[in-house]
């Protein structure tokens, strides 16, 4: 199998946030990637039922980092097993475990990829275009070049290149429309 996309929102960043809100299918796992601030719940419950799957068929949740503007919605999805850079929550269970390499299913799996925060992870997941990584390595299509908020420049630049060097042929930024990678992609 393989996974498909369905950008449920393009968040954006300026005088007002919103995060990028993806839903990722492979067979019955149904994965939700930073459920954040939006102006309304309609901007991810409305893409989401026209993509025909209701909040409580939502199997995971994943957070790329724990800032709100990524994890604001995450009541919306009562069944959802909560991923993010070293456990699994589910109602009132813990379950320690590192998110590098973790597989939530065939086709998608979780990436440490520190830089924006020392705990951030990436979503990825190979479909029939190629490889997607949904991440906030990158806000937007244009980077920024220098995240101002990173805490750990070095390691977001590391991590941008260790992305780029799995060749995706589509990134889900944080704050923005999906892009292509090319050759001006900020590393």
């Amino acid at each position: 199998m393989t996974a498909t996309l369905s950008i449920l929102t393009a968040g954006y960043v300026g005088e007002r946030t919103a995060s990028t809100v993806s839903l990722l299918r492979d067979g019955e796992v149904l994965v939700v990637v930073d459920p954040g601030m939006v102006a309304d719940r309609k901007l991810i419950l409305g893409p989401l039922s026209e993509a025909g799957v209701a909040p409580e068929q939502v199997t995971d949740v994943v957070f790329s980092h724990h800032h709100p503007d990524h994890t604001l919605n995450a009541a919306l999805f009562p069944a959802a097993r909560f991923h993010d850079h070293w456990a699994i929550y589910q109602d009132d269970l813990w379950i320690d475990r590192p998110a590098d390499g973790f597989q939530l299913s065939p086709s998608i799996r979780l990436a440490a990829t520190p830089g924006h925060t020392a705990e951030d992870i990436s979503t990825l997941a190979d479909t029939s275009e190629g490889l997607v990584v949904l991440t906030h390595l990158w806000w937007g299509e244009q980077g920024p070049a220098d995240d101002p908020y990173a805490t750990d420049p070095d390691a977001l630049h590391a991590s941008r290149e260790a992305i780029l060097a799995l060749s995706p042929t589509l990134i889900v930024p944080g704050h923005g429309p999906a892009f292509a990678p090319t050759g001006r992609t900020p590393r």
